[in-house]
């Protein structure tokens, strides 16, 4: 049985379809490139945005930052309210905490942004660690905010641990940390990309997850 219990954020616990991708456009626009179809953006959400810039753009490492700094200056000022949580969130993290279980997150998001939006919608409280990348790079990857939410923590067996995201890259950081991820199909991945990537098994819905979680 799950103790631990870590999420991602993007596509797993809020939609932030809008904030994102008009963030990058803005970003890419600063970059000389027009894209005037949001939806084609779609793909930012849930990487490391420095990442997705250079295997998308062919942007170098010079070029990637100056994108990611681009994209935070929209970001950190409207971007990250232009956000929704999926209905049903609340009760699922507090019935959750009320049989027992330890809750964190683990985003790609910079942590300054995952805090925000955690008040934003009055679930900071049912959270006891927040682990997200830093500014300056240090922490970046999936598996790195995911150790560091280990670490805060304290977990001793990950065996007791699982990540629940919707993306590859939620399934691909869990495994190099250890622990087990159950992938949900309310985001940007899909059930096919979270089966080629291994996850452990795929949800639809909150009820479902909820199952996984408690049994």
């Amino acid at each position: 049985m799950y103790q631990y219990i870590l999420f991602d954020l993007d596509g797993t616990l809020t939609d932030p379809r809008e904030g994102i991708t008009k963030s990058v456009q803005y970003a890419l626009a600063k970059m000389g490139i027009e894209e005037p179809d949001l939806t084609a953006l779609e793909h930012f959400i849930g990487p490391p945005l420095y990442d997705e810039f250079r295997r998308c753009y062919g942007f170098d490492d010079t070029e990637a930052k100056r994108a990611v700094a681009a994209y935070r200056e929209r970001f950190s000022e409207i971007g990250w309210k232009e956000n929704l949580l999926f209905d049903g969130v609340p009760d699922m993290l507090r019935s959750l905490r009320a049989v027992g279980k330890r809750l964190a997150v683990a985003s790609s998001k910079p942590t300054v942004f995952v805090e925000k939006i955690l008040h934003l919608f009055e679930i900071a409280s049912y959270f006891d660690a927040v682990s997200g990348a830093m500014l300056d790079g240090s922490i970046s990857t999936k598996a790195q905010v995911v150790e560091q939410a280990l670490q805060m923590l304290g977990v001793t067996d990950r065996n007791s641990t699982v990540l629940v995201g919707d993306r590859m890259h939620d399934v691909e950081g869990a495994r190099l940390c250890g622990i087990d991820c159950v992938g949900v199909t309310l985001g940007f991945g899909g059930e096919q990309e979270l089966q080629q990537a291994g996850a452990n098994c795929i949800v639809r819905n909150f009820a479902e997850l909820m199952q996984v979680l408690t049994n």
